[in-house]
Formats: C-alpha cells, structure tokens, sequence
C-alpha cells in the first residue's frame, strides 16, 4: 500500500515525465531502506551508495545547474553524520548512529542539496522523537540504551523534504 502512496504523492504534487520516474525510484528506495531498518536497523551499502549516485544522476539529468550544489550536500551530509557518531562513541563509549545514516543522508544531499540537509535532520530528529514517545506512551521502556532505527526517520524526512523542494 505504502508503495503506492509514492506515485500518488507525486501526481498529487504535479510531477510528470522524467522527474515522477526519479521520484519513484527514490521513494520505493526510501521505502525499502526503512523498512530494511525496522527489520534488521541496517541500511545496507547495496541500496545507499546507488541512492547517491542516483540523487547526483537525476541533477545532471534534470537541472544540471543543481550539482555542485548536491555534490556538496552528499559530502557534507556524510561527514557531518560521521563526525557526530564519532563524538558520540568518543562521549559515551558505544555506538549511537551507524555507519548506513550517514550514507543515507549523504543521498539526501545528493537529491535536495547542502541548504536542504538542515530540514531532513531537523524533520528526522522530530520523527525519531515522536517514535521513541510513542514507545514510551504504550509501556515500552526508552531509555539510552533503547536501539531505535533511525532510518524510517531520515527516509520519511528526505521524501517530505525533496517533494516540497
């Protein structure tokens, strides 16, 4: 059902032609790395690494204008995520961010660019929040050792973000 909700989205949004192919292929891939995530809390390099190439393939494709922009953005978005997961382990002593979160958000530079990276965190943290409250509200102990995938959370955010882009 939810696969289907991708190419409504983007009728719904008025895209057609080349850009509704690209946004199916980045929404059905957005779709499996979440549910990948929830099922296993992996994102796995098979679907993240084609996601950036793809992101900076659907620039030169269709607003070429766009990518050095993106290509920035997929830089940034993996260093960044990098560099906190490093400061976390450094800070707590364990993992709190894998190693696919910052690939996937190095896709997300890589479809919306370095200005837009700021909305899909921002969006992605809010929605990891709202999980783990959710959790909490139906019993379910969250903690700082609770494991929460937060690929759904960055996948939802990266579609809402380059939809409205």
């Amino acid at each position: 059902m939810a696969a289907l909700l991708i190419p409504a989205s983007l009728l719904l949004a008025g895209q057609d032609g080349a850009r509704l192919a690209a946004g199916c292929a980045l929404g059905w891939t957005l779709l499996a790395l979440a549910w990948i995530d929830v099922l296993v809390m992996r994102l796995p390099d098979m679907l993240t690494l084609p996601l950036v190439l793809a992101g900076l393939a659907e620039a030169v494709w269709l607003d070429p204008d766009t990518l050095m922009d993106r290509a920035l953005g997929a830089a940034i978005g993996y260093v960044a995520f990098r560099l906190l997961a490093w400061s976390y382990r450094l800070l707590r002593g364990r993992d709190g961010l894998g190693q696919g979160d910052a690939k996937l958000l190095a896709a997300a530079g890589a479809w919306v660019g370095a200005a837009m990276l700021a909305d899909v965190v921002l969006l992605a943290a809010l929605a990891g929040l709202l999980f783990a409250g959710s959790m909490a509200l139906v019993g379910r102990r969250v903690d700082g050792s609770t494991r929460l995938p937060f690929g759904p959370c960055l996948a939802a955010s990266i579609w809402t973000v380059w939809l409205m882009s």
